[in-house]
């Protein structure tokens, strides 16, 4: 299987501080990411925006949160397949302008 998106070389790591599983019961679920505003700034990404987030084992579309009570460096996830505590994940705002590479399907 194919990444969902290559990563570009540019991309800064990020450790996972929180992982948030939720219920069926919960009103807010699905995969979110949060991160501090000065991250965001960074990479140029707006609270509410569709970003990718690549772990060690797989790559997911999430949904960005800006949260200033987490320190730089850091990222909590919710409801995000692949990647536990304490391990490095890279947030890719996705270019969605590029076209699709040859032989790729999406």
């Amino acid at each position: 299987m194919s990444p969902l998106y290559r990563r570009p070389q540019s991309a800064r790591p990020m450790r996972v501080a929180q992982f948030v599983a939720t219920r069926i019961s919960d009103a807010e679920r699905g995969p979110q990411v949060r991160i501090n505003a000065e991250e965001a700034q960074k990479r140029m990404l707006v609270d509410g925006e569709l970003v990718i987030i690549e772990g060690p084992r797989r790559q997911q579309l999430a949904t960005l949160q800006i949260d200033d009570s987490l320190p730089r460096g850091d990222v909590a996830v919710r409801d995000v397949a692949g990647v536990a505590p304490s391990e490095i994940v890279y947030i890719i705002k996705p270019d969605l302008d590029a076209p699709p590479e040859i032989g790729r399907l999406a």
